[in-house]
């Protein structure tokens, strides 16, 4: 029998790999907490990837990647596009967090079909989402990636 628990889905999947991807702007990004924590922020306003509201300090974004609480869409999807361009080309490093990778991609951008998602990827992330960018594409297709 075929799993088909709310806790295999995809969007579980993304959930749980969220803190993963605030972690990696913790680790790579250049700056004390409070600092990363203030580039997010100012980044979504500008890039328009959601309004954080209050920007958030450094301890808020240390519990969101420690998973000790859901990161906001915004915060999830402004990391990813600062990761997406930076020079040490770093990929997810787990299925889940390779989800919320996928996710984000998608959110960020607007794309007309699968294979466009998948080749206006950077190279180094091309292979190693494919299977994520293909779940989340019919996640969307499904209407559930709102």
């Amino acid at each position: 029998m075929t799993s088909t628990m709310p806790q295999d889905g995809f969007y579980a999947k993304v959930c749980r790999g969220m803190p993963a991807l605030i972690r990696q702007w913790l680790i790579l990004g250049r700056g004390d907490a409070d600092r990363l924590a203030l580039i997010l922020a100012e980044t979504a306003r500008v890039a328009g990837l959601g309004d954080p509201g209050e920007t958030p300090n450094g301890e808020q974004l240390q519990h969101w990647a420690e998973g000790g609480e859901l990161p906001p869409h915004w915060a999830v999807r402004t990391a990813l596009f600062l990761l997406v361009q930076m020079p040490a080309r770093p990929t997810p490093e787990s299925d889940n967090e390779a989800c919320a990778w996928a996710y984000c991609w998608l959110r960020n951008r607007d794309f007309t079909n699968r294979d466009a998602a998948l080749s206006a990827l950077p190279d180094h992330l091309r292979s190693q989402l494919s299977h994520a960018v293909t779940a989340a594409w019919a996640d969307r297709q499904g209407l559930r990636l709102v």
